[in-house]
């Protein structure tokens, strides 16, 4: 009992999951920024930042709901804290359990409900309206997110295990190729980075769901990106690239791989408007939803006639 108490609050949980989401934070600054012609950030400034957050003062709106107001960041950063903590388990010591891949699946929603929470706990219309377009487009995304999963299962022989699934890297056939491009465009949705990022909105919403949040609850939701941000990646890789292994040449060929997912989630954050919240729905329902469907079926050819590149 006491190891997982160990590995949730040192390594590779809190702490170590704390201090990679940070780094991972700071390459996506750094990298936007020389796609921008820009200098970028030292290192150390995404940590510098969350310091800052915890000494200002937490302010609550007049017409807030307090408790869940509070409580929803908390809520979103425990549930990334505990899907980093199982996919580097799996990945640094395959220490795994049957089912593992449903409960990632399921936590990884509550960051996004936390967010929609705590929009509408606030009180605030912009945070309303930013709580309502992130509600649809969480609708939009988990089919298609959901679907290409489906697909990778089928090529495991029905695994649902993320050690087992990661013993056959599902990008290495149609299928999986498929499904890994659609659930990067679903990462990039989950993450509310552009062109996915309506729920935010600077420029019309002034923040949207996080306008009325400051000090210690916005560091939290703060942290939570970031942890997801490094997470997302990794989930990725175990799924469809035959996860990370860090033994040997293993080290450096892992490090590419995770290197890979989060600069194409940066470059496409950096290259695309921001799209409404109809041509989101429409995107995610009309096109990638039906190229899911075709990764699944694919699998199941390539299954039930032994065509491993299917």
């Amino acid at each position: 009992m006491g190891l997982y108490i160990l590995a949730f609050l040192i390594f590779p949980g809190f702490l170590f999951s704390t201090a990679v989401g940070l780094l991972s934070s700071w390459v996506d600054r750094k990298v936007s920024a020389r796609v921008q012609w820009r200098v970028g950030p030292p290192v150390g400034q995404p940590l510098f930042d969350v310091l800052k957050l915890l000494g200002k003062e937490t302010i609550v709106p007049e017409n807030a709901n307090r408790a869940v107001f509070l409580a929803a960041p908390l809520a979103g950063f425990a549930a990334a804290m505990i899907v980093s903590t199982i996919l580097w388990l799996a990945n640094l010591f395959a220490v795994s359990f049957v089912g593992d891949l449903i409960v990632v699946v399921y936590l990884l929603v509550i960051p996004s409900l936390s967010v929609m929470i705590g929009g509408f706990a606030s009180g605030n219309p912009l945070a309303t309206t930013g709580a309502n377009r992130e509600m649809k487009l969480i609708l939009a995304y988990e089919l298609p997110f959901i679907v290409c999963l489906a697909a990778v299962i089928v090529k495991s022989d029905l695994g649902i295990q993320l050690t087992a699934i990661a013993a056959r890297p599902a990008v290495l056939s149609i299928s999986g190729l498929l499904g890994f491009l659609v659930c990067l465009l679903c990462v990039q949705a989950k993450l509310g980075y552009p062109p996915f990022d309506v729920a935010e909105a600077e420029t019309e919403i002034m923040g949207g769901v996080y306008i009325e949040y400051s000090g210690v609850p916005l560091a939290v939701f703060k942290l939570m990106q970031a942890i997801m941000l490094a997470t997302l990646p990794v989930f990725l890789a175990t799924v469809f690239l035959g996860g990370l292994h860090f033994n040997g040449w293993g080290i450096l060929w892992s490090i590419l791989k995770y290197l890979l997912v989060i600069v194409l989630v940066i470059l496409i954050k950096n290259t695309n408007p921001r799209l409404r919240i109809d041509q989101a729905l429409r995107f995610f329902w009309r096109y990638l939803t039906p190229v899911g469907i075709l990764a699944v079926v694919l699998a199941i050819a390539g299954r039930a006639w032994g065509i491993t590149w299917l």
